[in-house]
């Protein structure tokens, strides 16, 4: 049997080893208090989370019938019919390409320019460097309301008021601030090496960008590139003001405050249900797809 020491009055002192077991025993039973508290954290968590999607997904099977008078009980028969009427007859369709052309191109425009602003910020040193940052992330800092009514003149004089591509740079402008902020830092995390050898083989900035850094950025890309899906599909208030011309030119949100609104004084809850789950059900499936690469991205600044 062991016995510990520790420092008493400038010397060395032995503990005994009743009062080491005990130590390790109480630390033990604290750990274990903490760790049972977050798994019931989690568990609350999930639940909160889990449910409601479940319950929203299962009643889009039911009939408005079903869904009052047995709103908690799974579905006798499945009625796919009520995602039909959804998708044509209350447009969610229609809604639902309007929105996929939109979120696609402007994630795709917002990761191209914020990778490519993130990288000459990150790797290269000239006069006004930090104040161009700062002003990136002083934009994360303004509230969507603060800025609706000059983003409406703006694009009303341009001429892309009420249009889709006018929706697309809006996007952009509204999610490049937290792409370049987030992307600075990633970049910063990779080794300056590589570039420097590609540079001395006579590889230009863009090539060395394109093919060699962009390729290395891969996990924070596509991290920021699921926040800016996620945060752009649901995205209500931009599209309400600035995209209020022709219901063809509407996005999901739109459509299913709309539909919510129609069905609620028809009462056919079951479409409602369904044009709500056909919303989710996108977004739900690109987070699992990519929940590793995802998680890998955020821990990979961590990491190195």
């Amino acid at each position: 049997m062991t016995t510990e020491t520790m420092q008493v009055d400038g010397e060395k002192a032995a503990v005994p080893p009743t009062a080491s077991a005990a130590r390790w025993k109480w630390r033990s039973s604290e750990g274990g208090v903490l760790n049972a508290f977050s798994h019931v954290f989690l568990l609350v968590w999930a639940l909160m989370v889990g449910v409601p999607l479940l319950w929203a997904l299962w009643s889009s099977f039911k009939t408005s019938g079903e869904i009052l008078t047995h709103p908690w009980s799974l579905p006798t028969n499945f009625h796919f019919d009520n995602w039909s009427r959804a998708w044509s007859k209350a447009n969610i369709g229609q809604y639902f390409l309007n929105t996929a052309f939109v979120v696609g191109l402007s994630t795709f425009g917002t990761m191209l320019l914020g990778s490519m602003a993130a990288y000459v910020l990150a790797r290269f040193e000239f006069p006004g460097n930090r104040f161009i940052y700062f002003l990136f992330v002083g934009g994360m800092a303004f509230p969507v309301v603060m800025v609706l009514v000059p983003l409406f003149f703006v694009t009303k004089n341009l001429g892309i008021l009420n249009t889709l591509p006018g929706l697309v740079l809006i996007y952009i402008a509204y999610s490049l601030p937290f792409t370049v902020f987030f992307m600075t830092a990633f970049f910063r995390t990779l080794p300056t090496t590589v570039a420097e050898a590609a540079l001395i083989d006579g590889a230009s900035h863009t090539r060395t960008f394109f093919q060699i850094m962009l390729p290395m950025a891969k996990p924070g890309i596509i991290s920021i590139g699921i926040f800016n899906i996620l945060g752009q599909w649901n995205q209500y208030l931009l599209p309400l003001v600035l995209n209020q011309g022709d219901t063809k030119n509407w996005v999901l949100t739109q459509g299913l405050a709309d539909l919510a609104v129609q069905q609620g004084y028809q009462g056919d809850w079951g479409a409602l249900f369904a044009g709500l789950s056909i919303a989710m059900l996108p977004v739900l499936a690109v987070y699992i797809v990519f929940q590793k690469q995802v998680q890998a991205g955020l821990t990979a600044g961590a990491l190195k």
